[in-house]
């Protein structure tokens, strides 16, 4: 049974445990550099992407989670995606740069402006695991604005992308964790 880290300082990380656990996963909530020895992949949920920064700044994680990127794959949603980037603005901030993407942070507007949308995923997605529309919450979500050569788009909401995949790392805008649907997650296992 796979051992998946949830980072779990800030935001929604007990529905992220529930959509592992149902998928047959074992959910483990990381707090410190310590539990990362313990976990073969790991995801940086939604939440407030400054705040989560400063927190992992007190707790002294920024670098061991670069480090465990280097060697393992993160999935991030929302503010995990804009932490993932390499390029983060509206305002700047500092990211851990383990993708080839540039975000823009509360692109579509404020928490009044949230939306469930239903998104057609990219053929490969589909491929990759089973086709059909795909349920997407947008909570304050970032805009990603540049995609790298590296990377590869797997979803987009009104042409923007949406789901990013690049290499052992992947990142979603929306928060698939507040589904029934557990495609995303299901793909993120897959990279183990």
């Amino acid at each position: 049974m796979k051992k998946i880290g949830i980072l779990s300082l800030q935001g929604d990380f007990e529905a992220h445990g529930r959509t592992l656990a149902r998928l047959g996963a074992d959910p483990v909530f990381v707090r410190t550099a310590a539990d990362l020895d313990a976990v073969d992949g790991l995801i940086i949920p939604g939440g407030e992407s400054t705040t989560m920064l400063k927190l992992l700044h007190a707790e002294n994680l920024l670098g061991p989670l670069a480090a465990f990127g280097r060697r393992r794959p993160i999935f991030g949603t929302c503010a995990g995606a804009i932490l993932l980037a390499t390029g983060i603005s509206n305002p700047q901030q500092e990211g851990l740069g383990l993708m080839d993407i540039d975000v823009e942070r509360n692109a579509y507007g404020r928490q009044i402006d949230s939306r469930v949308a239903h998104l057609t995923p990219e053929a490969e997605f589909a491929a990759r695991t089973h086709p059909g529309e795909m349920e997407s919450v947008f909570i304050r979500a970032p805009v990603i604005r540049r995609v790298g050569p590296q990377a590869r788009i797997l979803a987009r909401y009104a042409g923007d992308p949406v789901l990013v995949e690049q290499g052992r790392h992947l990142v979603a805008t929306f928060h698939p964790e507040l589904t029934s649907d557990s495609r995303v997650h299901e793909f993120f296992l897959s990279k183990l």
